[in-house]
């Protein structure tokens, strides 16, 4: 196969610079294996409705395998005037079988030949990357077991606020990973319908039958419209979100370790595998592994608005912008890929520094919320029992003290309803061993959640 697959309406060769610039083959040679996959497939339905010969099948069956094996080991000839990956496969089926191999792009087009590819490579991408997701939060399980009875101060807008329990904090992760997976299982659903069949984008005269490939390739369905079937990628976008909200997730647990990580916090300490020194100063132990997560994010939303930027616009059926569909769908692929293979074992490596943690563990009055909730069940409006503990912060700051070092008589001051039982409600442990709503940091809800997460992860990862 010499020639191009559409020069006969041509009378002149096509520039070389043409051909340097319109290739695919340097990044969609990824997709070699399931191009393959689904060439095989619509062989056999060629062979069931009668377009070629059983033998043909056979032989172009085989040969297919033969490609298979060279792509995996890299055997492969690469000649960019060929322009992609699905063209060197037919070139090299052609090579082989001569006449024989001109059949096998019957009741096809390229237009969903490599829609179908793409997608099988997305389902199978869906699937590594739910496997890692799973890995993740399987180590925030592991750490929320191993860190139970630990307590933390929790933050809003980078203010102390309330006590939880390190495992609850934790586990907060998993609820976020879930979701990405549950958005990733989600996605695979308008993933996993065939085009093939649908040709360049009217169909096809030949009787070709569809629902027989998706069978052999595990679609759960068919496209319906030949026309939106050739312009379709909508689940590129849409993977490409999943994965940004991954990416999101990441960068907000790293910045989070950043900062705790600091002097100013010492509120964990980082494996030394995990981190970087400086070049000129010999002190440092730098969080760059947490770093280069939070800055990747950036990479992969641009990932997003690139895929976007390309679809809008595009008038219905093929053109030739959905080329650079890919780049940016393998760049974020790969991007969240290498940074959920070094989370999980940073999280398995952490220490929590509890000498640090509980040396301050008291400051910034997280008892507050629960001595305001103890006033409310004597009787006391919310709104009066917020404004009484406010005063009640505004004192202890004025005499440097926190709440439970106040005298019982300042309590009472507040109301006759409140007993000596007030104490018993003061204090971070205090405070922590008060909660009682299902979803609370509770130390029973704990570990209810992470017998429920240990049950969850052991029948998926």
């Amino acid at each position: 196969m010499t020639s191009k697959a559409w020069s006969g309406r041509f009378e002149q060769p096509t520039d070389k610079r043409v051909e340097r610039f319109t290739e695919s083959i340097s990044f969609d040679y990824r997709l070699g294996v399931h191009d393959i996959q689904g060439s095989i497939a619509h062989v056999e339905m060629l062979s069931e409705v009668g377009l070629i010969s059983s033998q043909e099948r056979t032989q172009l069956c085989a040969e297919l395998r033969n490609i298979d094996r060279n792509i995996r080991e890299g055997q492969m000839e690469i000649r960019p005037e060929l322009e992609d990956i699905h063209m060197h496969i037919e070139r090299d089926v052609i090579d082989a079988l001569g006449d024989i191999g001109r059949k096998i792009h019957t009741g096809r087009s390229r237009n969903d030949q490599v829609s179908t590819a793409f997608r099988l490579w997305m389902r199978d991408s869906i699937a590594a990357l739910d496997q890692l997701l799973g890995d993740l939060q399987l180590a925030f399980v592991n750490r929320a077991e191993s860190d139970m009875g630990i307590i933390l101060p929790a933050y809003t807008h980078m203010q102390r606020a309330q006590p939880v329990l390190a495992s609850h904090h934790w586990l907060a992760y998993c609820e976020k990973l879930q979701r990405d997976r549950d958005r990733l299982q989600d996605t695979r659903k308008r993933v996993n319908v065939l085009p093939l069949g649908t040709a360049a984008l009217a169909g096809s005269s030949l009787p070709l039958d569809r629902e027989s490939v998706a069978s052999k390739l595990g679609f759960d369905a068919i496209s319906q419209n030949s026309l939106d079937a050739s312009s379709d990628r909508d689940f590129a976008a849409e993977f490409l979100f999943d994965l940004a909200m991954i990416a999101e997730h990441l960068s907000s647990w790293a910045e989070e370790w950043i900062i705790w990580s600091t002097i100013e916090f010492d509120f964990i300490r980082l494996p030394d595998a995990f981190c970087t020194g400086s070049s000129i100063m010999p002190q440092k132990k730098n969080p760059d592994v947490l770093e280069l997560i939070r800055g990747k994010t950036g990479r992969v939303l641009g990932d997003l608005q690139a895929l976007l930027t390309i679809l809008k616009g595009l008038p219905l059926a093929y053109n030739r912008d959905l080329q650079e569909d890919k780049i940016p769908v393998f760049d974020a692929y790969d991007t969240i890929g290498s940074c959920l293979s070094v989370a999980a074992p940073l999280v398995d490596g952490i220490q929590l520094n509890q000498k640090a943690i509980n040396s301050r563990l008291e400051q910034g009055f997280l008892d507050a919320t629960t001595l305001m909730e103890y006033l409310i069940g004597k009787g006391i409006p919310m709104r009066t029992g917020h404004e009484m503990v406010g005063q009640l912060v505004k004192q202890c700051e004025q005499h440097q003290m926190t709440l439970s070092d106040l005298p019982f008589e300042d309590f009472q001051k507040l109301s006759s309803e409140v007993e000596e039982d007030v104490f018993d409600h003061l204090g971070v442990q205090n405070a922590v061993k008060a909660f009682q709503t299902v979803g609370s940091t509770a130390f029973g809800q704990v570990q209810s959640q992470i017998s429920a997460w240990q049950g969850r992860l052991s029948g998926s990862t």
